[in-house]
This record gives C-alpha cells, structure tokens and sequence, in this order.
C-alpha cells in the first residue's frame, strides 16, 4: 500500500520505517524542515535502538519524508495522523496539532479523487475522532467520510526503548472503526501480524489508550507505595515484587520499585483522562493519588541523602542517567529533573552524565549544572551519588569509588556491589 504520515516524531517515525521494513510505499510528512532533512539522509532525528540502520534500509528505497502534506497524500491509501498531543496547564491536552493535520488532509483530499481511510494514531480523548477529527475533513475536503473516505481511531502502543519491537511483535491492534469498509481498509497493513486484532468503536479505541496507560502508571505508583511501606519494616520490596508476579492476574510486568514514572505518556495521559473525570462531574481518587505519590516519589531519594549528610548545603552530587528510562533520549517530566531541581534548592552542586541526553539536560538547567564526558568524570570530586536511569554502563560498581551511592533504579545492588554506604528509594 501506499501509506502518507502526517507527523516524523516519535510514533510517526517508528511507525512509517516499520511499514516500510514491510513493503509499503511511505511518505512521512513533517512541519520541521530540519527534521524532514535528517531522515531524507537516513539520520533518524531521535535516539531509539535499531531504528538507524533499519531508516539507512528504507530510505531512497520506498521511505521518503517532505514538509509538502499534498503529495503525500496524493494516491495514498491510508493516511495516519502521529502529530503531538501535549498537555495544557490544566492537565487537558492540547488538539491543535490534530485539528490543523485533519484541516491540512481534509484539503489534500479534495483534490485526490480516490477512496483512502484516514487514520487517528495521536492519543486524543474518547469522542475527538468523531466531534474534531472528522468535521474538519469533511468541511475541508468537501467529501463524506464513510462515504468518499474511511475514519479509524488505532492507538500506539509503543514503549520508548523498545518501539521496533512493539511495532513488529504488538500485543494487540486496535481498530476504532467508523464503519465497516473503513475498518477493512487498515485491517489489510496488520493481516500479516501474528497478534490479536479488535475493531472496535472509535471512542472505545481512544479510551483503550487512556485506561491501559493510567493502569500500568497505577502498576509503578502501587510498588512504590509498597516499597516505601516495605523500607520502613525492613523488608526486601523486591522479594515482594517478585512473590506477586508469579500470580498470573498480577504478572511482574511493571513491578519493579524505584523513583516513579515519567516521559511522553503516562504522566499526560493520566493528567488528561483526570481532567475527563472532573468534566464529569466524577472525583477520580486513585488517579489523583497515582500522581501524587509519582510526584513525591522522586524526592524520596534526596531526602535520604539529606538524612546521610546531616543537610545538603555545600556539597557536590554526581547524578547519573538523565531521561527517564534506559534506551532513549526522551528526558520528558524525567524523575531526574524533579531530584536535580530539588538538589539546587539545597544548595548542592550537580555534575551530570547520560550516555545520550547530556544535551537535552543542558537545554533544561543551563548552566546550574554542569554535564561531563562520562560516569567517571561525573563521580570525580563529589560528595555522593544518584543513579536515577537504569544504563547498563552505571552497573560497573567500580564507578563509584566507595562514595554514598543513592539508588532510584535497583541498578546497583548493594549485597552484589558491596558498597558499603548504599541506600535505594525503596529497598
């Protein structure tokens, strides 16, 4: 098929270089002309592993991208929409992007005579697709949808790290579909993939997203409560995370303790589908209280040091791993930065390494840190340590020097490190 993306981020990116690895002819579609620029040179704009040598395959081979919306989308068959949904002050999220994207197809459209289903990817709330997304197309086209075009609602399911292998070995696909032949059309892209498909409403399709994503924050905000409880009797909270992932209703999958979660997904989405509950007239308490203790957790892990040193004033940190998981450079409301803002407001000095996001960090905090080289020039002449990414590199427990170590991650175990002053968050 020949397939037209409208957004090269994140979703967009890994979505169109998947399709192609595949066979399909892909134009992906971006505002940025830089970013267009990049991946037209098979240099992928962010950092996700395996993606550069798989855009070096497709690119000048059935993979190009262009800031021109009209061509793309001449001749496509389906056209997905990846723009941005970020959140607003008041948690709700921001559809400016969707609705110019469904304003600029809607336009293409109308001069494209041929039948292609129109497909949602960005994470909007139940009832988007149907009141935003499809008036603005037909108000721009001058066509029908379920008529002259199809609709569908499919959300990603991508895990930053590992967004190639969730693309090619999903859990699931799902179709919100606005009718039949549209759900037809976008079922034929995943006939070949050996997982679950649902065609669904569209707004079910949206809520899907929402509901998995705030589950699974629910999931890391819960051990953590757990382990806060468990550090407090002096219990190991990983023995306990363990014994409750053997249960099968429970499963170990996002059970492991530490500084709490961050990036694009979980913190938005959960701020968005509160703000849909409150619209309501509905109190969601545990999602408030899954963001509560998300927000304090971070802090934990400075106040134990607070604790070490008898006060922080003075003193000089190495902060080790900056975005807000290992295997990207997303640094997104990254715990990192809720320990480094707080490290500043003691009065301590902060020397800071990621393997990958060192510049991304200095764009954040400027010159109130300062980034080094590696680990080792991080830890050099410094009071202490937090290690807040789980890098496989901050494992070395040579690194450390028998300096105060502050896990947030468990990537440093004290009884296989035998680091004397250890502390975890939660352990």
């Amino acid at each position: 098929m020949r397939i037209a993306i409208i957004g090269a981020g994140y979703v967009g990116l890994v979505t169109g270089i998947g399709f192609a690895h595949l066979g399909h002819d892909v134009t992906l579609v971006d505002i940025d002309a830089k970013r267009v620029g990049m991946i037209n040179q098979a240099k992928p704009p962010i950092y996700e592993h395996g993606l550069e040598p798989l855009l070096k395959r497709c690119v000048g081979r059935n993979l190009v991208s262009t800031i021109e919306i009209e061509e793309a989308v001449r001749g496509a068959s389906v056209v997905f929409i990846c723009v941005q949904t970020p959140s607003s002050d008041d948690g709700s999220i921001d559809l400016s992007y969707v609705r110019q994207s469904a304003v600029d197809v809607g336009a293409a459209m109308r001069r494209e005579c041929s039948y292609c289903a129109v497909v949602v990817k960005s994470t909007v709330i139940p009832g988007t697709t149907e009141k935003v997304v499809i008036p603005l197309l037909e108000q721009n086209s001058g066509r029908k949808a379920a008529v002259d075009f199809g609709v569908v609602m499919s959300p990603e399911f991508l895990r930053e790290g590992n967004a190639l292998e969730d693309f090619f070995k999903p859990d699931r696909t799902v179709l919100g579909e606005l009718d039949q032949m549209s759900g037809d059309v976008v079922t034929g892209l995943y006939r070949d993939f050996d997982a679950p498909l649902l065609r669904v409403h569209m707004e079910a399709a949206e809520m899907i997203k929402y509901a998995s994503n705030a589950f699974l924050a629910t999931k890391i905000s819960f051990i953590n409560e757990v382990g806060n409880i468990c550090k407090g009797l002096g219990v190991d909270v990983n023995e306990v995370a363990k014994g409750m992932g053997l249960d099968s209703r429970i499963s170990p999958h996002f059970l492991s303790a530490g500084i709490g979660f961050g990036g694009s997904c979980f913190p938005k989405d959960v701020r968005a589908l509160t703000g849909v509950a409150k619209e309501l007239g509905y109190k969601p308490y545990l999602l408030e209280s899954v963001m509560k203790v998300n927000e304090e957790q971070p802090l934990k892990l400075v106040t134990l040091a607070e604790s070490r040193f008898k006060g922080l004033s003075g003193k000089k940190a190495a902060v080790l791993g900056l975005t807000f998981k290992a295997g990207t450079d997303d640094m997104r409301e990254a715990p990192s930065i809720t320990v480094i803002r707080q490290l500043l407001k003691k009065g301590v000095e902060v020397n800071a390494y990621d393997p990958v996001a060192n510049g991304s960090v200095k764009m954040v905090f400027g010159d109130a840190i300062t980034c080094a080289a590696d680990a080792a020039e991080a830890i050099s002449e410094t009071d202490m340590v937090f290690v807040l990414t789980e890098w496989d590199e901050f494992r070395n427990t040579d690194l450390y020097q028998g300096k105060p170590v502050f896990d947030g991650r468990g990537v440093v175990q004290s009884k296989e490190a035998k680091i004397l002053d250890y502390e975890g968050v939660c352990w």
